[in-house]
């Protein structure tokens, strides 16, 4: 027997067990990204590059219990049965330890369902409807960002200060833009209770026809309007607006259009003194938000948006929740983020037991037209902590029944 073939022939074996031995034995912990990359890249492209700040800084501080963090990434196509297929293919393909991410609410609520079925550890970084931690909640569903129902909260009592009686609202006919307006209506009714909605523009995702909602919405003559569009189809509505004198004489309540993805695009067509949700990256003087700034800025060489700050967090979260089960078993996960305390840019928020959702806060004030660019102005940050802006403990318990 030739000693050589014996050793080569004992090194080639070597090497192909090697070659089957899953990656996370290696010491890599797999994240499974689901996103809608092609269809909202204004938000998505400054996310992913806030995952990859995250996951650099931890794999630069030797990682999570001694494994390197790698994620995964695939598109949905905006589509919650894609949504589903690529969770599948992460799943038991790739063996990933655990899926995070999708940004509309639908493929969201797709993937939380999948959570549920399949078993498996699920966080959702961005997408905002309620039913995501309250009626469609489930053992293996977390969020990180406030939802509709939070951020509604945080704008109703500044509508409630207007002291207008006749509202008109607009929005996205999908489930997050009916959850924020379903929000609103409620509890500005229960604050205000005369108040009156005048007209209701619910508009297909991605194609509104601005002038015409535009031209409904002043035929109504409201005293005050609640916007929930974003991205292009906001673009096409305050280009309208504008041209139809619409906002004239007008207060305007809007979620998300304070968000640096949704605000710079309109230029000097950003509107002036809006009430709105948003992120003011460059007038937040926290240690954390400077150091994450700072530490962005470097490796972009651009500024941060809101998106930016969601994927960093979001990293961050799923690395301390692995640190705090010192596993990536999928019950372990579970038993540790309930209660999970994470430091991120806007400050430390933690993960509610009671309905999974983080205590994430937003930034609420109004835009300004500073020089043909829009800003936020006179905005403070509220915190997702304060019993305010989140349901009881009670509530959750009867709206996730079937949990």
């Amino acid at each position: 027997m030739n000693p050589l073939r014996h050793v080569f022939s004992a090194a080639a074996v070597a090497t192909l067990a090697t070659a089957l031995v899953p990656a996370h034995a290696q010491g890599v912990i797999k994240i499974g990204e689901i996103n809608s990359y092609k269809a909202q890249p204004a938000f998505l492209e400054p996310y992913k590059k806030g995952m990859d700040l995250a996951v650099e800084e931890i794999n630069a501080a030797g990682g999570v219990n001694g494994k390197k963090i790698e994620v995964i990434s695939r598109d949905d196509n905006a589509n919650p049965g894609d949504a589903v297929r690529v969770a599948e293919e992460l799943v038991s393909r790739e063996k990933v330890d655990m899926l995070a991410g999708t940004f509309l609410s639908n493929t969201g609520l797709a993937l939380t369902d999948f959570a549920k079925q399949k078993k498996f550890f699920f966080l959702g970084g961005e997408p905002l409807t309620d039913k995501m931690t309250w009626q469609g909640g489930n053992q293996y569903t977390f969020r990180l960002r406030p939802g509709t129902y939070m951020q509604a909260a945080m704008l109703v009592p500044e509508a409630v200060k207007l002291k207008k009686k006749r509202w008109a609202v607009v929005y996205p006919n999908y489930e997050y833009g009916q959850s924020a307006v379903a929000a609103f209506k409620t509890l500005l009714k229960a604050a205000q209770p005369d108040v009156e909605f005048v007209a209701e523009q619910a508009t297909p995702l991605g194609k509104v026809d601005a002038g015409s909602v535009a031209q409904a919405l002043a035929d109504a003559k409201p005293d005050a309007i609640f916007n929930v569009l974003f991205g292009a189809d906001l673009s096409k509505f305050v280009r309208e607006g504008n041209t139809r004198g619409l906002f004239k004489g007008r207060e305007v309540v809007s979620v998300l259009t304070g968000e640096p993805e949704y605000l710079d695009p309109l230029k000097d067509e950003a509107p002036n003194g809006w009430i709105v949700t948003g992120y003011p990256w460059y007038g937040i003087k926290t240690p954390a938000h400077e150091a994450f700034k700072k530490a962005y800025e470097a490796k972009f060489n651009d500024y941060p948006r809101l998106g930016s700050i969601v994927g960093y967090s979001m990293i961050k979260s799923a690395a301390a929740g692995i640190a705090k089960a010192k596993s990536t078993d999928t019950e372990k996960l579970v038993a540790a983020f309930k209660g999970l305390q994470v430091d991120t840019p806007l400050g430390k928020i933690t993960y509610r037991p009671e309905d999974h959702q983080s205590t994430m806060g937003a930034f609420v004030g109004r835009t300004k037209n500073e020089g043909g660019k829009g800003v936020m102005v006179d905005y403070v940050y509220l915190d997702g902590a304060d019993a305010k802006y989140q349901p009881s403990a009670a509530d959750v318990k009867k709206s996730r029944s079937a949990d």
